[in-house]
């Protein structure tokens, strides 16, 4: 059944890995968890078990950051993950509710249209209007669920819900509770529960936290790769797994365009190319690693169905303008002096330069 879905959930696509940690897991475990926090931290950031089994890096980072995520949540403080768009902060979410809970289906998706039924829980008024409030007819939410079941519970975009439908987490998190008025009674939290929360601040619409509900979060920031080696190996391992679900008929991604593709994003994002000495325009976009991983994506797509299977600059060259030019004014002019300056003179870069060209022009 999993391999006929698009995106299987992160325990079904890990499920041997995971098997093979629990088998071999004997370090204390927090209460309702699957792993133990060194097993997850392995989990998350691979290696080899006694017994030789290898586990596949799924973050590809700093290990200490890992280990104060895996380490708040064995407290009774949520997790927030901080980071500009495209920073695994989902990625991460998801990977370290499955290797603790075993599950990743208790998700609220914040959105400016968030209402507080999403947090805490809704009625079916039909069994409402029949039987009045009863917990017959109470429609729990992923949060009314984590506390009675004692699982992790995933919040995306935090910021993006309002700010007082945001407030609505302070009693769930300081008191572990969740009251229910209407039945006067209330669900209190079992041991195991916790929250992981994502949010970025450079998306419009972001409602920052209160200072009330940020104390009873521990935030990671998740950095952009630190390196150009590092970013690359991220691109070249998830779209290898990507293009391995998406079943495109295409071979692996040259490392050299690979390459070539992060370096521009590593220049455009710092303003400054990769050996120091050009000064650069930053467009108005993020250009994280996820969304460099999309664009390699989209050149495989080209390749493999209106190409001859093999990924070629002009394969790439319509998704870095998609990529780059986000506000069409002062990125398109950001992005023409860079081919310009940079691309145009650079060796080896002559067919990305002029498929670029002919794509913006």
């Amino acid at each position: 059944m999993a391999a006929e879905l698009l995106r299987p959930h992160a325990e079904d696509l890990y499920a041997e890995e995971l098997a093979a940690l629990k088998a071999t897991d004997d370090r204390p475990k927090p209460p309702g968890w699957q792993l133990s926090p060194w097993a997850v931290v392995t989990y998350l950031l691979g290696g080899k078990l006694d017994n030789g089994f290898e586990i596949e890096p799924k973050y590809i980072g700093q290990r200490r950051l890992m280990e104060i995520a895996v380490a708040t949540l064995a407290t009774d403080r949520a997790l927030l993950l901080l980071g500009v768009p495209g920073t695994a902060k989902s990625w991460v979410s998801e990977h370290l509710t499955a290797a603790i809970s075993g599950h990743t289906n208790l998700l609220v998706q914040g959105t400016a249209g968030t209402a507080e039924d999403s947090l805490r829980y809704s009625w079916n008024y039909a069994r409402l209007l029949a039987e009045g409030p009863s917990l017959g007819a109470l429609v729990p939410s992923p949060l009314y669920k984590g506390m009675e079941t004692g699982q992790l519970v995933r919040i995306e975009e935090l910021t993006r819900i309002p700010s007082d439908v945001q407030d609505t987490l302070l009693t769930m998190l300081s008191e572990k509770v969740l009251p229910i008025p209407e039945l006067s009674t209330e669900i209190q939290a079992t041991q195991g529960f916790n929250v992981i929360a994502t949010a970025n601040d450079r998306d419009r619409g972001v409602n920052e936290l209160s200072s009330a509900l940020r104390r009873r979060f521990n935030a990671v920031v998740l950095p952009l790769p630190a390196t150009l080696a590092e970013e690359v190996h991220i691109v070249q391992t998830r779209v290898a797994r990507q293009g391995q679900a998406l079943q495109l008929p295409v071979e692996a991604p040259a490392l050299e365009q690979i390459s070539r593709l992060v370096t521009i994003f590593r220049e455009l994002r710092s303003g400054l190319t990769e050996n120091g000495k050009t000064k650069l325009k930053s467009p108005t976009g993020t250009l994280s690693t996820g969304e460099a991983i999309s664009v390699m994506n989209s050149g495989l797509a080209l390749a493999a169905y209106f190409g001859d299977g093999t990924l070629r600059a002009h394969d790439l060259a319509a998704g870095l303008m998609g990529a780059v030019i986000k506000d069409p004014g002062p990125d398109r002019v950001v992005w023409l002096e860079y081919l310009e300056t940079v691309v145009k003179e650079r060796d080896g870069w002559k067919d990305l330069y002029r498929s670029c060209r002919e794509v913006v022009e």
